[in-house]
């Protein structure tokens, strides 16, 4: 079911109405895409994924609920930028780089620490601004080393395991494993079943259940829902407050107005060049692990468009790169957050994007299923009675949820590698990553492995067949294992024949 003006109505094999400038096509809602329902109804959902950044901002910057909340309300609202603009994938955190960022950020006090998140920031929206504008961002992460890119991935998930949302003791300020055992396992485990497991893979896939349907449209939001009632019910949580709800709708002006005075590029003004200093390696890393995103996101949009030929998608990682930098620049200027900005919610767009599949009776455009989702999302964050509900909660979101890309970052950055020089510089710079006060120093060791390991020595046609050979290595492997599983199947059958 959908709601749209007949302004919203297209010529089939055209691109979604819109208004064009430059190299954006600005869309607003109803006027140029339809409401969905079945997303509005899924934001109500899953909205509370993006509510847990609270925590996290509570925690690093002792903040209040009101005013972490009034920071992620206008980091959710910017999602719309991307999609408003002509970018059909649905933004998310730099979900990998979060564990990296807390370790970095912990090596800062006070007002330094905020210096060195909007610094951070800064950063990295000026490079998705002017790399994207530019068109030459493809070719600086085809620079980028396999093994590099790699490390920064599993360094990210070792960081994730070992920081105050993993395994950390409560004594060194875990918020993890050892504050909410019980919930924090169970919510851990039935996330990453309900993701990554070969068992319910199998089940999702071949499945016409609506049940099952609904589950793996949600990602891990079921997840996160039965650790936080097992954490009620056991006592690891408290029960919703409702005694501090005053009015039905949260005003985020009154928290951003102390944002914008003490907490921002207008509050607190420019940082020091050594703190910027810091954070360019920081913003470097942040920017690779994004980019991997770009062009996952990208290359599962071109494979989205042979579904459907009544509507030409446009597709622009250029594009995407300014979308990016825009919310980045604007939250460092106005409302900084630790997760940043980021080009893909993977999950949501998967899940969006199956539905636009189905036909257009179902989802008559891309773009009404994405933006109707992120606007419900923001505006289900302004209902009080509904954040007093899952607000004991949310710290222990924001760990099942570091947790879980952990997990994803591994099985991503391990599979990168192609030879045995790759999977090794990759480990000692994931090491170096996780370990070092301060992950930066990480890169450089990276950087320095890559050059003495793969470069040094080596002509650009010795290192190119290197790399064909392990890419090649990496493809019978691939075919073998699926071999192995098709002869399994086929034991299978042939016993219950």
């Amino acid at each position: 079911m959908n709601l749209m003006l007949p302004t919203a109505r297209r010529k089939d094999g055209e691109k979604q109405p819109c208004i064009k400038i430059w190299k954006f096509d600005l869309r607003l809602p109803f006027i140029h895409y339809e409401w969905e329902i079945p997303e509005m109804i899924q934001g109500c959902v899953v909205f509370m994924t993006g509510s847990a950044a609270t925590a996290y901002l509570e925690n690093l910057f002792g903040f209040t609920f009101e005013i972490a909340l009034s920071i992620v309300f206008v980091h959710e609202l910017l999602y719309m930028v991307n999609n408003t603009l002509g970018d059909p994938l649905i933004g998310g955190w730099i979900t990998p780089a979060v564990p990296l960022i807390t370790a970095f950020l912990l090596n800062f006090e006070g007002k330094d620490r905020m210096y060195a998140l909007v610094g951070m920031e800064l950063i990295l929206g000026l490079m998705y601004v002017i790399l994207g504008a530019t068109g030459i961002a493809t070719k600086l992460i085809d620079i980028c080393p396999q093994s590099l890119k790699a490390g920064i991935l599993i360094g990210s998930g070792f960081a994730a395991c070992c920081g105050p949302y993993g395994f950390k003791s409560v004594d060194d300020g875990g918020l993890g494993f050892f504050k909410y055992p019980i919930s924090w396992s169970i919510g851990c485990a039935l996330g990453l079943f309900l993701l990554f497991s070969n068992g319910f893979g199998k089940v999702k896939f071949g499945s016409k259940s609506r049940i099952i349907k609904l589950i793996t449209k949600a990602g891990f939001v079921p997840a996160i829902i039965v650790a936080g009632i097992i954490a009620m019910v056991i006592g690891e949580c408290s029960l919703p407050d409702f005694s501090t709800v005053q009015s039905f709708w949260f005003n985020p002006l009154p928290g951003l107005n102390w944002v914008w005075h003490n907490f921002s590029l207008t509050g607190i003004g420019l940082p020091p060049m050594e703190i910027l200093l810091k954070d360019l390696p920081m913003a470097i890393m942040c920017y690779v692990i994004a980019f991997g995103d770009i062009v996952g996101g990208t290359a599962f949009m071109e494979d989205t468009k042979r579904y459907r030929e009544d509507e030409l998608i446009d597709v622009d990682p250029d594009r995407t790169n300014m979308c990016c930098g825009f919310r980045n620049l604007i939250e460092a200027f106005f409302s900084p957050t630790c997760t940043m900005s980021g080009p893909l919610w993977s999950a949501m767009t998967v899940s969006v994007a199956e539905r636009y599949k189905t036909g257009k009776e179902n989802m008559y455009s891309i773009f009404g299923g994405a933006c109707t989702f992120n606007t419900t999302k923001w505006i289900c964050q302004l209902i009080c009675p509904l954040m007093a509900i899952i607000r004991p909660i949310l710290p222990l979101a924001m760990a099942q949820t570091l947790l879980i890309q952990a997990f994803g970052s591994f099985y991503v950055g391990i599979n990168m590698c192609r030879t045995n020089v790759e999977r090794g510089v990759a480990g000692i710079t994931a090491g170096a990553i996780a370990i070092c006060p301060n992950p930066s120093y990480g890169l450089f060791v990276g950087i320095a492995l890559c050059i003495v390991m793969e470069i040094l020595g080596m002509s650009k046609k010795e290192r190119r067949a290197n790399v064909e050979e392990g890419i090649e290595i990496y493809l019978k492997n691939t075919r073998a294992e699926l071999d192995e599983l098709d002869a399994k199947e086929a034991a299978k059958l042939a016993k219950k024949a």
